[in-house]
């Protein structure tokens, strides 16, 4: 990408597709496109196919999608399943039909089988059933994928794959019911705190584990991929090092000065037992993780401070 390349980022204000923009622009790339999802309703085919044929960005990072942890992925499945295949399916095709250069997807490592040999390598795809609680989200994001695939093959387009593990950051969802564990557990250690609870519950046994990567580390990646990577190969995204959820509630505990006993829940599910992937491709490729997680969870925490407790102080 040149600095003044025409740059689409979809979802530009999740998650991840901030993370992208801040880093785009952190780096002097000047000319990106936005629009809101109210401006443009990436699941209705017509408002995609006039949004490319105006504005024909030239690179495509494809970070929207419907998201959620595992109470919203078990419940929702219906949604999960058809907003995210109708969102990529309107968005690659529209790259494909207005000559984009390349476009980056962005799946998830719950597409991976639930009882994969750890660290997940990509070639784990497709060999075992998924995780059932988010099996919709997964089948959802192994069609983009292939999907990707298919088009490269077919129609010589250069639209590349990658897996991140769990993230978190800036513009994380911190509600209880649809978030996932991290902010999750941000949110109920900081009102513990801050109403003197004697304890704090954790869904699960606390053993499970799972590995965390700070949405900055994958903005970083995806846009150095977006640079230096050409295949139909996936690519996982991720730190290569995991940590247990006891281990987790206690690191996030401290890091929110959260000094009551913690209490797990062990009627509630636990999801896969591990999560790990393996980055050696992506090592092999350039690059790996800067951002460690005591240090990811104190910016995190700050942040949270400073945007979904401000914000609700301001409407109570």
């Amino acid at each position: 990408m040149n600095l003044d390349s025409k740059i689409y980022v979809a979802g530009h204000r999740g998650l991840v597709g901030s993370a992208i923009t801040r880093n785009l622009q952190e780096n002097g790339y000047t000319n990106l496109v936005f629009r809101t999802s109210g401006q443009l309703d990436l699941t209705k085919r017509d408002q995609v196919d006039a949004f490319f044929e105006e504005e024909q960005p030239e690179y495509v990072f494809l970070a929207a999608a419907k998201v959620g942890g595992i109470v919203a992925n078990n419940d929702f499945p219906a949604d999960f399943i058809r907003d995210n295949l109708m969102i990529q399916t309107n968005v690659i095709d529209a790259a494909h039909q207005n000559h984009v250069k390349k476009l980056l997807f962005l799946g998830s490592t719950c597409i991976y089988p639930k009882l994969a040999a750890q660290p997940m390598r990509e070639d784990s795809l497709l060999t075992g059933e998924l995780e059932p609680t988010n099996e919709a989200y997964a089948i959802a994001k192994i069609a983009g994928i292939k999907m990707c695939q298919a088009y490269n093959r077919q129609h010589g387009t250069n639209f590349i794959s990658i897996m991140p593990t769990n993230l978190y950051g800036p513009n994380d969802n911190f509600d209880l019911n649809s978030s996932h564990v991290l902010p999750a557990l941000i949110r109920k250690f900081h009102e513990a705190k801050l109403n003197n609870a004697p304890t704090v519950e954790v869904w699960g046994t606390g053993t499970p584990k799972r590995e965390f990567l700070y949405s900055d580390d994958l903005a970083d990646a995806a846009i150095y991929l977006m640079n230096t990577y050409n295949g139909s190969d996936l690519v996982n995204v991720g730190m290569g090092k995991d940590i247990s959820i006891k281990e987790l509630a206690e690191k996030i505990g401290k890091t929110v000065g959260y000094s009551g006993a913690i209490v797990f829940n062990a009627s509630k599910p636990d999801g896969a037992p591990r999560k790990l992937v393996d980055v050696n491709r992506l090592k092999d490729l350039g690059w790996t993780a800067k951002i460690s997680l005591d240090e990811g969870l104190e910016m995190a925490y700050t942040w949270f401070l400073e945007n979904i407790e401000k914000n609700t102080m301001m409407t109570n």
